[in-house]
């Protein structure tokens, strides 16, 4: 029979435990996209009585309001405001927020680029949206619009140019599906055929 999640928390605790005979907090983080009243107990019983109670810290994130987190230049905290309590009318500026946390956060840019893919995972403005983050981040200080400009654009430019590639890879697949040699693929696209072949490998 599948253990319940408390029952995993509690496992998951005592090998923890076990392997290093220390103080252990354990916290369940949830992520769910509705609000919950999740346990956080374990109670192992026997009819003559309790064995065991167990309890750990649960923290949901559906009911922690947004921001209280945007003065906290902490990377996870930047991440995990997209799945957060927020209303439909706040998305605007809680990805304003979130890209002034980027900014303040001075990360390499691979580390920013994971944290604004997470983020646009959760959080996908229209382009009616965009378009009015973009007339706000223009109003904001010159040096901090400058930065958060850069970043969307930068972010912007990738996505494109990984569409691009999206693309190229489907039109070989279908050049090759079609019965296309690779040799004539790879003259078309100006690649050698090694590069070809790690194309439409690549998803």
């Amino acid at each position: 029979m599948q253990p319940s999640f408390p029952e995993r928390m509690f496992i998951y605790f005592s090998r923890l435990f076990e392997k290093y005979r220390t103080n252990v907090v354990p916290i369940a983080v949830f992520s769910y996209d509705t609000i919950r009243n999740e346990p956080s107990s374990f109670t192992l019983q026997l009819p003559f009585g309790n064995i065991l109670h167990f309890r750990f810290f649960t923290v949901e994130l559906r009911k922690q309001n947004w921001r209280n987190y945007i003065r906290i230049d902490n990377p996870i905290a930047a991440a995990l405001l997209s799945k957060m309590g927020y209303t439909e009318s706040e998305r605007i500026e809680l990805k304003k927020q979130f890209l002034r946390m980027l900014v303040r956060l001075e990360l390499d840019e691979a580390k920013q680029r994971l944290l604004m893919g997470f983020f646009e995972t959760y959080v996908k403005l229209s382009d009616e949206e965009e378009q009015r983050l973009r007339n706000e981040v223009n109003q904001m200080g010159t040096k901090e619009k400058e930065q958060v400009l850069e970043l969307l654009i930068s972010y912007e430019q990738k996505g494109k140019r990984e569409g691009a590639k999206q693309k190229e890879r489907e039109m070989m697949r279908k050049m090759i599906a079609k019965g296309m040699s690779i040799a004539d693929i790879a003259n078309i696209f100006d690649l050698t055929e090694e590069e070809v072949h790690k194309r439409v490998k690549d998803e």
